[in-house]
C-alpha cells in the first residue's frame, strides 16, 4: 500500500513538472521579442500616380490659361490615368499631354481615396508646346527612425504614415532604403516644429520599402546583421517613467528620459500615448521632439512599449506615441 502511495505521489509530481514546463514554454512562445531600432535610415519613395503639388497659368497667344485649375484639380490630388494610360511621374504627364496634340484629355485622379474623372484641354504656350499648367512631385526623399527589426531584417519605422499635402496617405509604388547619419538639428521652438538634418552615407541601397500605412513605414533590409542590435521583449505602456532611444547626432542612438503622462490603448491609430521629454540633455540639443525622431522606440521597465509619432507645436517637449501592439498588428 505504501509502495502504491509513493508511486502515485511520483506520478503527480511528474505531471506537475510537465504542466509547469508546458506553461513556461507556452508563455515564452507568446512573448514577442524584436531587435531594437533607434537608428536613422534614408528613404526614397516612388509613389503611385503623379501627385499635384501646384497648378499654374500657361502663357498663350490669347492670354493666361490654367487648364487643370479650371477643371477643379487641386494640390494633393493624384493623377492616375490620362486617356486610359497609367501615369506615375511628371515625364508621364508631359508625354501624354504632348501626345494629345491639344485635343481633350480624359483625366482620372484620386482625392481622399475617391476617383474623379474630368475632361481637360491642354493649352498651347507661346513656344508652341502643349501644357496643363501643373507641377508634379516625383520621388519623396527623407530621413526616419526605425522602431524595430525582426530576425529576417523586416522593419517598422515612423509610427505614422507619409502623407500628401492634403493629408491623405501616400500610396507607395516602390521605395529604397539607405544608410544615413544625422549631421545637425533645426531646434524646435513654440509653434514651430524642428527637424533632424541628415545625409545618406552611400548611393547603394540596403533595402526596400514595402508599405506605407496609418501606423508606419515598413520594409526590409537585404543583409541584416541582427547581432549589432539589442533583443528586447514587447510590453504594454503605463503611466510613469520611460525612455526613448533615438539618434540626434551621428549614427548611434542614445537613451533619453521621458514620462508617459497618458495612455489610450483603445485608439486604433497612432496616438496611444502622450509623452513628456524630461531629459535636460535632449532638450538642450533639440528643444524636445523633432521631425525625423518619429519612430524612436519608447522603452519602459526594460520592454519596448511604443514609438514616438508627433510633437505638440505649442510645446515641443510633449508629443504623441503609438503602442507597439498597433505597429505589430499591421
Amino acid at each position: 500500500m505504501k509502495r502504491f502511495y509513493l508511486f502515485k505521489k511520483a506520478i503527480i509530481c511528474f505531471l506537475l513538472v510537465v504542466l509547469l514546463n508546458f506553461s513556461f514554454n507556452y508563455a515564452s512562445a507568446n512573448v514577442t521579442t524584436l531587435y531594437l531600432g533607434g537608428n536613422v535610415l534614408g528613404f526614397t519613395i516612388k509613389t503611385e500616380g503623379a501627385t499635384v503639388v501646384g497648378t499654374c497659368d500657361v502663357i498663350t497667344e490669347n492670354g493666361l490659361v490654367s487648364p487643370l485649375k479650371s477643371v477643379g484639380v487641386l494640390q494633393g490630388d493624384v493623377i492616375i490615368k490620362m486617356n486610359g494610360n497609367a501615369v506615375n511621374s511628371a515625364s508621364d504627364v508631359n508625354a501624354e499631354t504632348i501626345k494629345s496634340k491639344g485635343n481633350v484629355i480624359v483625366l482620372e485622379y484620386l482625392r481622399d481615396g475617391k476617383t474623379h474623372i474630368v475632361n481637360v484641354t491642354p493649352a498651347k504656350d507661346v513656344n508652341g508646346l502643349y501644357r496643363l499648367g501643373v507641377f508634379i512631385r516625383n520621388d519623396l526623399t527623407g530621413l526616419g527612425t526605425v522602431t524595430y527589426y525582426t530576425s529576417d531584417g523586416s522593419f517598422a519605422s515612423l509610427g505614422h504614415p507619409v502623407i500628401n499635402e492634403n493629408g491623405s496617405i501616400i500610396s507607395v509604388n516602390s521605395g529604397s532604403v539607405y544608410s544615413a547619419t544625422v549631421i545637425g538639428v533645426n531646434k524646435a521652438s513654440r509653434g514651430k516644429a524642428g527637424e533632424l538634418r541628415g545625409t545618406f552615407l552611400q548611393d547603394a541601397t540596403i533595402g526596400k520599402i514595402s508599405k506605407n500605412s496609418k501606423v508606419g513605414l515598413y520594409g526590409k533590409i537585404e543583409k541584416f546583421n541582427r547581432f549589432g542590435y539589442r533583443l528586447i521583449e514587447c510590453g504594454v505602456a503605463t503611466q510613469g517613467k520611460a525612455q526613448i532611444y533615438s539618434t540626434v547626432n551621428g549614427s548611434t542612438p542614445e537613451y533619453y528620459d521621458v514620462d508617459i503622462v497618458k495612455t489610450d490603448h483603445k485608439n486604433g491609430q497612432n496616438k496611444n500615448l502622450v509623452i513628456h521629454v524630461c531629459d535636460e540633455e535632449l532638450i538642450k540639443i533639440t528643444g524636445g521632439i523633432l521631425q525625423g525622431m518619429s519612430g524612436s522606440p519608447i522603452i519602459q521597465n526594460g520592454k519596448l512599449v511604443g514609438a514616438v509619432t508627433h510633437v505638440f507645436l505649442n510645446d515641443s517637449t510633449r508629443g504623441y506615441g503609438i503602442s507597439i501592439l498597433n505597429m505589430l498588428a499591421e
